[in-house]
C-alpha cells in the first residue's frame, strides 16, 4: 500500500518513501536500527499495536521475534496497547463498500480468551526486563472498551475480568498494573464505539490513566482534503483542555506527527470526504512544526509530578497512515 500511494489531489504529498528501504520488523537486525534511532532521539518506549483474537495472536512477528531478539533491546523499553478493535478489510478499500467493509475478525474476546492473553502477557513480556514500568507497575492499555465490554458479557464481567488481571500481576511479584484506556471523542475505524461515559466507567472499571491514541480521534479534521497541522494542533490542545476538565483519572496527551489515511484507499478511486480512510489529511506538517507541538506539550508537562509527565506520539512507523517517525526520503 505504501508503495502503491499516488497523490490524490493538488498539492498531496505521496508517496512516502522510506529512507531505510522495504523492511521486515521481524528481522532482530533491521529492529536494531529501529531501536538505536529511537533511543539515540529521545523516546523511551516503543508502545506495540498488539493483537489478540479470540483464535490467538496476530501481527505478533514484529515484537516476539524482531524487538525480542534484538540485540540492543535494553535501550528502549516496551509496552503493548491491545488493539482489540474489529479487524476489517481497508487494505485498500474502494468507496463502494467504504460504509461497511468486510469483517475478517471480530474484536470481542471471551472470557476464556481475556484469561489467556492475562497470562501470556505476563509470562511473555511483563518479565521482560526491558518492560515498561510505571511507578513498577506494568502498563497495559487497551483499545477499543466497549468491544471488551461486549465480548465479556457487560460491565460487571468486564470488571471482574480486569481485577483477575490485577490480582494476577500481583500473584506474579509486581506492586500492581498500570491500566490504560484509550478515549476518543469521534469513531473512525469503522465498527468503532465511543465511551459514553467515560468517569464512571472507567473509574469503576479500576483503570488508572487515559490516554489518546491520535490527534484526529478528537475531530480536528475539518477541512477536506487538507487540514493545516497548526490549525489541527490547536484543535487538539484545546480538547486536551476539556480532557483535563472533563477526567478525573490522569490524562496522558498525545502529540501526532502526521496523518494520511489515503494509502488504504483504492487508488483508482475519486478520494471523497467519506467514510475511513476516506479522511483529510494534515498538511504541512513539518519537523519545525512537530518539533514546537512536542514543546507546546512539554511546557504543560512540567508541572506534573515526573510520574504523570507521559506522552505517547503517534506514530513510531505508521506508513499507511503517513504518521512516522522513521526518516523518508524527503
Amino acid at each position: 500500500l505504501v508503495k502503491r500511494a499516488e497523490p490524490r489531489f493538488p498539492g498531496h504529498v505521496q508517496p512516502h518513501i522510506p529512507l531505510w528501504g522495504y523492511e521486515d520488523e521481524a528481522d532482530p537486525q533491521a529492529m536494531a536500527r529501529k531501536i538505536a534511532a529511537a533511543a539515540d532521539h529521545g523516546i523511551d518506549a516503543f508502545i506495540f499495536d498488539w493483537y489478540w483474537y479470540d483464535d490467538g495472536p496476530f501481527l505478533e512477528r514484529s515484537l516476539d521475534e524482531g524487538f525480542l531478539n534484538a540485540p540492543n533491546n535494553d535501550r528502549l523499553k516496551f509496552g503493548l496497547m491491545w488493539a482489540n478493535h474489529d479487524w476489517v478489510d481497508i487494505h485498500p478499500i474502494g468507496l463502494s463498500t467504504v460504509r461497511k467493509p468486510p469483517l475478517l475478525y471480530g474484536g470481542r474476546v471471551t472470557r476464556e480468551t481475556f484469561d489467556r492473553v492475562v497470562e501470556q502477557v505476563i509470562e511473555r513480556y511483563f518479565r521482560h526486563p526491558s518492560y515498561w514500568l510505571v511507578d513498577g507497575c506494568p502498563y497495559f492499555s487497551i483499545y477499543e472498551l466497549m468491544k471488551l465490554r461486549e465480548g465479556l458479557g457487560g460491565v460487571e464481567a468486564t470488571r471482574d475480568a480486569l481485577a483477575h488481571f490485577r490480582r494476577r500481576v500481583r500473584e506474579a511479584g509486581f506492586p500492581d498494573l498500570h491500566l490504560n484506556a484509550v478515549v476518543w471523542s469521534t469513531s473512525l475505524l469503522p465498527g468503532e464505539t465511543m465511551v459514553k461515559d467515560p468517569n464512571e466507567l472507567l473509574t469503576y472499571l479500576g483503570f488508572d490513566s487515559i490516554t489518546s491514541y491520535v490527534w484526529v480521534h478528537h475531530g480536528v479534521l475539518a477541512e477536506f482534503p487538507q487540514t493545516d497541522y497548526v490549525v489541527a494542533r490547536d484543535r487538539y490542545l484545546a480538547y486536551w483542555d476539556q480532557a483535563e476538565a472533563q477526567f478525573t483519572l490522569p490524562y496522558h496527551p498525545n502529540v501526532t506527527m502526521g496523518w494520511d489515511s489515503s494509502p488504504r484507499t483504492i487508488q483508482s478511486d475519486a478520494y471523497l470526504p467519506w467514510n475511513y480512510p476516506f479522511t483529510a489529511v494534515l498538511a504541512d506538517n513539518t519537523p519545525d512544526r512537530f518539533r514546537e507541538a512536542l514543546a507546546l506539550t512539554k511546557e504543560r508537562l512540567a508541572a506534573r509530578a515526573p510520574k504523570d509527565r507521559i506522552l505517547t506520539i503517534n506514530a513510531w512507523n505508521e506508513w499507511t497512515e503517513s504518521s512516522y517517525l522513521e526518516p523518508d526520503t524527503q
